[in-house]
């Protein structure tokens, strides 16, 4: 079993207000668990109205579908014209870890 997260640092455009937030991420989660099957949720920076954070989980017997699946969960959200991606982080974890 093998269990991969993504962590995404968002800079978001001309956001002005927490709804304003709130608009630009809830379709970015809602697309990614749409398109993928992946645990989604914004996990940090919930009261800064032009930066989020948002956390990807899934867990497959698949290495190599792991990694597909995450590599394009990243170049999704890296598509996105109304956010900058900051950083990515990765990892990936073994039920023998």
């Amino acid at each position: 079993m093998y269990v991969g997260t993504l962590s995404f640092d968002l800079l978001l455009g001309d956001v002005h207000s927490l709804k304003e937030k709130r608009s630009l991420v809830k379709p970015i989660v809602a697309e990614l668990q749409r398109k993928f099957s992946v645990s989604v949720a914004e996990v940090s920076g919930q009261n800064l109205h032009r930066r989020a954070e948002i956390g990807v989980a899934m867990v497959s017997g698949d290495l190599g579908h792991l990694n597909g699946v995450l590599d394009r969960c990243e170049r999704l959200v890296a598509a996105r014209p109304e956010v900058e991606l900051l950083s990515v982080r990765r990892r990936l974890h073994t039920d023998e870890d």
